[in-house]
């Protein structure tokens, strides 16, 4: 009886262990979530996820981005090692319309119209910040952020669900010419660096126009998947 209260014990130690060893290196859970209509219980998981400071893998109107919540440092630390990237390279901020984008952002007449227009859709707007946003998150000599509002139902549930923005970023690897596109792919090469991948099957990977609107004149930064001939 003695040798198997013993051996018991040393399962337990060794389980532990294991457990404790392989902490931060487990696999990223996978959910399976409808693009055009998300199952509410997942989409609660999800943002479960990110309230206990978890990076997540998500889709938008122009392929899969990494993403957290905008005051966790540490998952913002991730997703910048992740991509390899210093905030000079605007981080962005993806809200759920324009009430929440003038929240944390500095718009005047002139900005809102054109916001009202272009929103939501595949645009990502560099705008002064106000204070709402962290210091930490801004690009560290303007003051600046990117806002977007996107036009895919899965993340617009996201955010209705989480009720503030998510701080984001294009899921494109340092050693990759295009964004990854496809869930299985994604948690083959980063599925032990983040927290919960949302596969919503392929998601198209087009980069989102850039629009610079801290200056009198509209600059046109990148142009990408959001039409601007009609603007110029």
């Amino acid at each position: 009886p003695h040798e198997c209260v013993r051996d018991m014990c040393l399962i337990g130690i060794l389980g532990f262990l294991s457990t404790t060893i392989n902490k931060g290196h487990t696999m990223a859970q996978i959910l399976s979530i409808h693009p055009q209509s998300p199952q509410p219980r997942l989409i609660a998981q999800a943002v479960e996820t990110l309230q206990k400071n978890g990076v997540i893998v998500y889709p938008t109107d122009s392929g899969y981005a990494l993403g957290c919540r905008l005051g966790d440092r540490d998952a913002m630390e991730r997703i910048l090692q992740i991509r390899q990237i210093e905030l000079s390279h605007h981080l962005t901020l993806v809200c759920h319309d324009l009430s929440e984008l003038g929240q944390y952002a500095q718009v005047d007449n002139r900005q809102y119209r054109l916001l009202k227009q272009l929103t939501p859709g595949a645009y990502t707007f560099i705008l002064v910040a106000t204070k709402e946003v962290p210091r930490r998150t801004l690009h560290p000599k303007r003051a600046t952020i990117g806002l977007r509002v996107p036009d895919h139902p899965v993340v617009q549930a996201l955010l209705r669900e989480l009720g503030e923005p998510i701080l984001s970023c294009t899921l494109m690897l340092p050693d990759e010419d295009v964004p990854l596109s496809d869930a299985d792919d994604i948690a083959e090469k980063i599925g032990k660096r983040v927290d919960l991948i949302i596969d919503s099957g392929h998601c198209e990977p087009e980069s989102t126009t850039v629009l610079d609107l801290t200056g009198d004149e509209m600059v046109v930064v990148r142009e990408g998947k959001g039409k601007v001939t009609h603007l110029l």
